[in-house]
């Protein structure tokens, strides 16, 4: 690799390669020093301003500072000024330094006098405290406010939870992957959640199906699962009525309508069984009328 070098005429530092080349600063760290080592003898300028003008963000300035303090190329101190305001002293160097050596250093340095407020024009009227007396006026969420009333929720303690309802709350991150990160901290308001369904006369099923028909039906991704599981399990529908069983339907085999009105005959005036279509409630067949009449004629 070729380099080319123009020395400046003017406006320029001098560093050491060791500083430049430090092994435990990042780049952030040496731009923060750099930056500090080349402002004039008398200027004040502190860390985070030059940070600011760097456009070093917090994290990263955070995270520089650190880096230099353990490197021992700056060094800070509290002091109380006059007025009795306290005030940070920092100290960076080109080399870096013992906290003996830093403090001697800081030590030689007057503690700077602190900004004194702005003065701020007092409020109009006599100071009156807080009303201490009575309770908050409800505010009017009128009929069609988005903002509602939190439901109350059942009061079941932990101790009291069933054991069906907290292996409820544990499978659920195998009903669907937008519940498989569930916070921990959550299963515990969860399950007494999931125990108020089931003291309601409802299923682990129940709510199964009814956590399955609140999830998203695409791949919109679910960042809250917890909170989304707590909102669909605060509301408790009514459990609905079981309707009666129906009988089972006739295993043999289905007679035509035009069977099914004809009827036994009981008489004996025929050598087989004998179907016929009553007009009343007579029970034999019209061969069988006569036979009957004549029995009785005799």
């Amino acid at each position: 690799m070729y380099r080319h070098f123009i020395a400046p005429s003017r406006g320029f530092t001098q560093f050491s390669h060791d500083l430049i080349r430090h092994p435990s600063l990042g780049s952030d760290a040496v731009r923060l020093l750099t930056w500090q080592l080349s402002l004039p003898a008398g200027a004040r300028e502190s860390l985070s301003r030059t940070a600011e003008k760097a456009r070093i963000g917090a994290c990263a300035f955070t995270r520089a500072k650190r880096q230099l303090k353990a490197a021992g190329f700056v060094h800070e101190r509290r002091v109380q000024g006059p007025g009795g305001r306290w005030v940070t002293q920092q100290l960076v160097s080109n080399r870096p330094l013992s906290e003996g050596a830093a403090a001697k250093l800081l030590g030689r340095t007057p503690a700077p006098i602190a900004a004194s407020p702005s003065p701020v024009n007092p409020a109009v009227g006599e100071p009156t405290p807080p009303p201490t007396d009575g309770h908050p006026k409800d505010e009017d969420l009128g009929e069609n406010n988005s903002i509602l009333p939190p439901e109350p929720e059942p009061e079941l303690e932990p101790d009291n939870v069933p054991e069906e309802a907290r292996a409820l709350v544990g499978t659920l991150h195998l009903l669907s992957p937008h519940l498989r990160h569930i916070p921990p901290g959550m299963r515990d308001e969860l399950a007494r959640l999931a125990a108020a369904w089931l003291a309601a006369g409802h299923t682990p099923a129940d709510v199964q199906a009814h956590l399955l028909r609140g999830l998203p039906k695409d791949s919109t991704p679910v960042h809250r699962p917890g909170g989304l599981v707590r909102y669909l399990l605060r509301a408790i529908p009514p459990v609905a009525p079981m309707t009666p069983p129906q009988p089972p339907p006739p295993t043999g085999p289905r007679l035509s309508a035009r069977i099914a009105a004809m009827r036994e005959c009981e008489g004996s005036g025929h050598d087989h069984t004998r179907l016929f279509r009553p007009v009343g409630d007579e029970t034999v067949c019209d061969l069988c009328v006569p036979d009957l009449i004549g029995q009785g004629g005799s």
